[in-house]
């Protein structure tokens, strides 16, 4: 169960981070990202952090390492733009949700498109 104050914690969360990663992590290695999600535990202490890379999910375990080493960073970042007693746990994850889809889309219109050359 979700509280609400959870939830807007997560917003919160998620909207600070993609600033953070797109203006203040100067890493290379962590490169492209864009934040999707972000869940926060009941008792917020710990934050799943789900993200995409512009490289694709070949890159993936080399991102979330990258976003792993600047963790510390970005909660004592967090910690001076959000007001909260504690600032939770990062943990990143890959999120290949978009890239399923796009796959998904292309079956599909590959089905559609062979349909279509053999008329009933």
């Amino acid at each position: 169960m979700k509280t609400q104050r959870a939830h807007r914690v997560a917003e919160e969360l998620q909207h600070e981070l993609a600033q953070l990663l797109r203006g203040e992590v100067k890493d290379p290695r962590v490169g492209m990202v864009t934040v999707t999600g972000v869940e926060v535990t009941p008792d917020m202490a710990h934050a799943r952090v789900h993200f995409t890379h512009l490289a694709g999910k070949a890159h993936a375990e080399e991102a979330v390492a990258a976003l792993s080493r600047t963790s510390g960073f970005l909660r004592t970042q967090l910690a001076h733009r959000l007001r909260l007693y504690t600032v939770p746990q990062l943990k990143f994850v890959y999120d290949d949700s978009i890239e399923s889809g796009m796959r998904l889309s292309q079956l599909i219109d590959e089905a559609v498109a062979e349909d279509r050359k053999h008329p009933k």
